[in-house]
């Protein structure tokens, strides 16, 4: 651990105790502690002062009643007037009374946050830039570890689970050592308390699971709670990337207008590749191929370089097969957050004079849909502002020059 990242621990840990005393009875304790030592110098400084030459100072008295209160006892100073004798009995009867108080405060507060951890009722509110997962499935520990292939930057540590499964669940999962670090937050979230306790704010992704915790609830239930935590979640934050998993197509449109950045039609997907296998095409062979995680080409979408914002789908199509040999399919136009998209075009569709014209570019911005796929579009297309690339990578196999391909 470096000397950075042990500070900021230390540091978080100390303002987590800081903030836990001082809203609690111990505060009172502390403070009452602080005027007892006062007050024990003082006295034993007037008593003993001018017939003890060890305590001709107040550091002298200090150091006695701190060495004294703590139980140490090095007897390098000792009272000799009987008023200071008993003002040194209650020094030591005091000191085990609050030695034992801040013992067992620590500890409990050490326990409890432990705790709390465990069951998923601690608050986040350090942590940044986090992909943020919400529900439960039984296939989640393959979904985290796919997330984590196609994310490389992301770490696991980065990763929190907000669910009302059994917190037991969540102990089978982190006893995997590859999933010990993720974090849990125990709650519905639906509820704006528990996305705050996730730091949803400062998060960079929020992926919303078609929720299996109840086994019992239905289609309808499960996509309406979904389209909910995305309501909900917009009401909060605009900047998060959010992406939800839908089973029925009927909700897409709830979610559209909340401005979901991504919607998964998880159950769609796979009637459409059942329909094709049973077309007896290999189509579904070949959507396995660019679109699984360990494939040798997976689609994939990556930004290039602003200069060829404003030329064709062409000059871009050659720049790629130039560098690196990819295959060019389509463009993704209005990446990242569409709040943000739509202001920005919003600001530029409002700099017309023209009226007619302006209605016209309004209309456009409220037909706008995130991350909108154009697959081959001609070479003539016009590359447009926050737009991405998606190509198909040259083949592993023709990489290594495999004689066989």
């Amino acid at each position: 651990m470096s000397k950075m990242k042990f500070f900021k621990k230390t540091r978080d840990w100390l303002e987590d105790f800081v903030f836990n005393v001082t809203s609690s009875d111990f505060f009172k304790i502390v403070v009452i502690f602080v005027i007892i030592i006062g007050l024990s110098v003082t006295g034993v400084f007037f008593l003993e002062g001018k017939k003890n030459q060890q305590f001709t100072t107040y550091f002298d008295t200090l150091w006695y009643t701190i060495v004294t209160l703590s139980t140490v006892g090095y007897g390098d100073k000792t009272p000799i007037t009987v008023e200071g004798k008993l003002i040194g009995i209650l020094i030591i009867l005091f000191g085990v009374a609050v030695t034992g108080v801040v013992t067992g405060r620590i500890a409990s507060f050490l326990v409890e946050k432990q705790l709390k951890a465990g069951q998923g009722l601690s608050s986040l509110k350090k942590l940044m830039n986090h992909f943020i997962i919400c529900g439960w499935k039984a296939e989640l520990p393959r979904i985290i570890m796919d997330i984590l292939k196609v994310n490389p930057e992301l770490k696991m540590e980065k990763i929190v689970l907000i669910s009302t499964v059994d917190p037991q669940r969540i102990n089978d999962l982190k006893a995997d050592r590859k999933f010990s670090k993720v974090k849990f937050i125990y709650g519905d979230y639906t509820d704006e308390g528990v996305l705050l306790r996730a730091n949803i704010t400062t998060a960079r992704t929020i992926l919303f699971l078609a929720d299996q915790t109840s086994p019992s609830a239905s289609t309808h239930e499960i996509d309406s709670k979904t389209v909910m935590a995305v309501m909900t979640t917009e009401s909060i934050t605009k900047k998060i990337y959010t992406c939800a998993e839908l089973l029925d197509s009927k909700f897409e449109k709830y979610l559209k207008l909340a401005n979901c950045d991504e919607i998964l039609l998880s159950r769609s997907y796979g009637q459409i590749m059942l329909a094709n296998a049973s077309a007896a095409t290999g189509v579904s062979h070949v959507v396995n191929e660019i679109i699984d995680v360990n494939s040798a080409t997976p689609v994939t979408v990556i930004d290039f370089p602003d200069s060829f914002i404003g030329k064709t789908f062409d000059d871009l199509s050659c720049h790629f097969l130039k560098h690196g040999g990819h295959i060019l399919v389509g463009i993704l136009e209005h990446t990242g957050n569409i709040f943000q998209r739509k202001k920005e075009i919003l600001e530029e569709a409002q700099k017309t004079p023209d009226i007619s014209k302006l209605v016209i570019n309004l209309q456009k911005v409220k037909k706008i849909f995130p991350n909108d796929p154009i697959i081959n579009p001609g070479k003539k297309y016009e590359i447009q502002k926050n737009s991405k690339a998606i190509i198909i990578p040259l083949n592993r196999a023709l990489k290594k020059g495999n004689s066989n391909v």
